[in-house]
């Protein structure tokens, strides 16, 4: 961790994209030994067998590039993307914004991509890891769902898992998707995937918004429990401003630890609504085994993070991996599905 303190000081002279573009680079060229593994960790979810409940979080690896490597650091799975199904730019730079005082991060990347061709010919060469692709839609396209529809078509075959992102806010429009008739648009796509022959085995995931309002969040809820959804990420950033302390006028998605309670609340009524039959994964705000734990209490079966790795580095991963078995053990529990949603009343 003291290496890494100083490691972060020469990163943070830098611009954030510069910055994770030397740390993409350098996982390019490292060979990593895998960490211990605890039984305690272990679960099968979507029908797949993690080793441990940690995921990097879509918007690190955005184009496959390091997924490989980055398993090896000690994460339980990757999600690379968010991938569109044509290479678009994203918005005009600067549009990363670290706020140091609340160790977060703001960002307005617009979904920038190489597209679909180029991340699934990268996916090609990984080995048998579990990872997901997280699919977004073109800032030009016509029609936002018929770009999910192609990306799960498309990755169907290739990925472990995929992710429907229809909460970044950084794409205008795309959140209205979350949103009675647009979400039965669709939800009603995916549905209909099988009545074109389509044997599609992969699990698919709906990634939500920590803004969507209680009575959204609720017919959301009710419409995925009948759909062949598999599963919730909960939740992308925010728009929110009022957990920090930070005097940023910045646009764009926030995410860190003023998030944390954002999404463990919306995280909660979740698994409320969903009655805890829909495993769902907590991101937002982890960067300790404590509030990784607190995500599993919550409702998450798996949990992701990316904002606290900029802040604490790569052993971050160690940490939480050895912690939370440590927690889950004191608390009497064999195996972490145990403790998945017990705080939910």
């Amino acid at each position: 961790m003291f290496f890494y303190s100083l490691l972060r000081s020469l990163l943070f002279f830098f611009d954030p994209e510069i910055s994770h573009r030397i740390i993409i680079n350098y996982l390019k060229t490292i060979k990593v030994k895998k960490i211990k593994s605890y039984k305690v960790l272990q679960s099968n979810v979507f029908g797949l067998n993690f080793t441990n409940p940690i995921g990097i979080a879509a918007g690190f690896d955005k184009n496959a590039e390091v997924a490989h490597n980055l398993i090896n650091l000690g994460f339980g799975f990757s999600e690379v993307g968010t991938v569109t199904p044509n290479p678009q730019p994203g918005n005009p730079k600067p549009r990363v914004f670290r706020l140091k005082d609340d160790e977060a991060i703001i960002n307005r990347l617009g979904f920038n991509s190489d597209g679909f061709n180029v991340v699934k010919n990268r996916l090609k060469k990984i080995d048998n890891h579990i990872v997901g692709i997280n699919i977004g839609a073109n800032k030009n396209s016509r029609d936002f769902s018929d770009d999910y529809i192609k990306g799960i078509k498309f990755f169907s075959t290739t990925a472990s898992y995929i992710t429907i992102n229809i909460s970044s806010p950084n794409t205008p429009g795309l959140r209205e998707l979350e949103v009675l008739d647009n979400l039965d648009v669709l939800l009603n796509k995916i549905n209909d995937l099988g009545a074109e022959d389509l044997l599609i085995k992969t699990p698919i995931l709906l990634k939500i918004s920590p803004d969507l309002e209680t009575d959204h969040l609720k017919y959301l809820c009710d419409k995925v429990l009948s759909s062949k959804i598999d599963g919730l990420i909960v939740s992308n950033t925010t728009l929110s401003r009022n957990s920090i302390v930070s005097n940023s006028k910045e646009d764009g998605g926030l995410s860190g630890r003023p998030l944390f309670k954002i999404s463990t609340n919306q995280l909660k009524k979740v698994y409320k609504y969903t009655d805890g039959k829909l495993p769902l994964i907590g991101v937002g705000g982890i960067d300790s085994a404590e509030k990784a734990y607190e995500k599993i209490k919550s409702g998450a079966s798996l949990i992701q993070l990316y904002t606290g790795l900029v802040y604490n580095g790569p052993d971050l991963i160690k940490d939480i991996n050895k912690n939370l078995a440590l927690l889950l053990q004191r608390d009497g529990y064999n195996n972490i599905a145990e403790a998945v949603g017990v705080e939910v009343s």
